[in-house]
């Protein structure tokens, strides 16, 4: 992974997933941002170059840490999805210091009119907190975006969601760009934008979708399909607290967390239908019993799995992790037929040899570990360590 340090930001290209380094100062001159794109200020998510509607570049920056507000990127597809800047109620959508929201607006109108409109689009550059041992401030590049995705309409790309804080109700706007097939940005390119007499039209993807619309998406499928213990678990603070709420309430009574495994894996994905919870002593090594679905409403196709959880110890707080190994998984292949998949639900990880085997031997299995347990919760809203607990008492009852 490329690094470049903090004093050599002024020239540096933008290069994918390459970090840029934050100063050491301890206060807001930090921010490289600000360093690598003169003019763009060092603070907040949303920052823009250029003044009115025709803005000369936009920055989206991330800490990917916001529960409320669970910003996130799936590198393998080249979709980010931000979230605007009205994050507090007793304001209009669009009445924002930064005038982020309004902004939001602008790009995705001019997205969807005729084809003119996309002209005033400037080029979106998406940041995220990276921390090195040199600063806590420093960021990751993940590449140049536009609004909008293939396949998403104007009523799917933009929407205003609602949210309840302190029992006042306020709307904010969730966003989803296209990561354009940019590897690198030049330093020539970046302060081509800021030249009066014009860009510096070489950042072909870029100037294509402005004139027909249609992006070249960063496309990476992953290389790698064993996740490591690391990538399977928590990743921040607030991950880790959830994780350890759903661990706690169960602990006592694991085979009460078979129906909440089977309700995450619903909440996952919509297309899950679960027909049964078995009795842990019929239930033949199946927790739960369900089908996935395919095609039309109209004349759906359903695929049926089989479906285990396991409530082991997630090692949070100093304790020893238990991991689900190749004795657990290969319980679950046995039972799986032809035409059916398994889904196996775990509050800790699964061990690098049970997860080989299943990816290389191709068994249809589904793992959703204990990091994946918590996104999702995060994703759905369930985005606290109360919201947790309340809705773990309202759908589970341990009598």
């Amino acid at each position: 992974m490329k690094i470049y340090s903090f004093d050599t930001l002024a020239n540096a290209d933008l290069i994918i997933d390459a970090v840029y380094e934050g100063g050491s100062s301890g206060n807001a001159s930090d921010d490289p941002i600000s360093k690598i794109i003169k003019g763009i200020g060092n603070m907040g998510g949303f920052r823009s170059a250029g003044q009115g509607i025709f803005k000369k570049l936009i920055v989206l920056y991330t800490n990917m840490e916001d529960g409320d507000w669970p910003d996130s990127i799936d590198t393998s597809k080249g979709q980010f999805i931000y979230y605007g800047d009205n994050k507090h109620p007793g304001h209009d959508i669009h009445d924002t210091p930064r005038q982020g929201n309004a902004t939001l607006k602008m790009l995705f109108d001019s997205t969807h009119n005729e084809k003119d409109a996309r002209r005033i689009v400037p080029p979106i550059f998406i940041f995220v907190k990276y921390p090195t041992a040199s600063s806590s401030r420093s960021v990751q590049f993940k590449g140049v975006a536009v609004p909008g995705y293939p396949g998403l309409s104007a009523t799917d790309d933009l929407i205003a969601v609602w949210k309840t804080t302190n029992g006042q109700r306020f709307q904010n706007y969730r966003a989803i760009f296209t990561i354009l097939n940019i590897p690198m940005v030049s330093r020539k390119w970046i302060n081509s934008l800021f030249d009066p007499f014009g860009q510096d039209n070489s950042l072909n993807p870029f100037y294509q979708w402005k004139i027909s619309g249609k992006a070249d998406v960063l496309i990476a499928p992953s290389t790698k399909t064993i996740r490591t213990q690391i990538e399977q678990m928590p990743r921040t603070k607030l991950e880790r607290e959830i994780l350890q709420a759903v661990f706690d309430y169960f602990c006592e009574a694991p085979i009460k967390f078979e129906a909440c495994a089977a309700k995450i894996f619903q909440l996952y994905d919509e297309n899950v239908l679960i027909d049964e919870i078995t009795r842990s002593a019929v239930d033949g090594g199946k927790d739960a019993i369900g089908r996935y679905v395919l095609g039309i409403k109209e004349d759906p196709v359903y695929a049926e799995f089989f479906l285990e959880a396991k409530c082991y110890q997630p090692g949070l707080n100093g304790q020893n992790i238990n991991s689900v190994g190749v004795k657990e998984v290969s319980r679950l292949i046995s039972r799986i037929k032809n035409r059916q998949f398994g889904v196996l639900v775990t509050t800790s990880f699964i061990a690098k040899q049970a997860y080989g085997e299943v990816r290389e031997d191709g068994h249809p299995i589904v793992f959703l570990s204990g990091g994946d347990i918590s996104r999702i919760l995060i994703k759905k809203g369930i985005n606290s360590t109360d919201a947790v607990l309340a809705w773990l008492n309202s759908e589970f009852s341990k009598s």
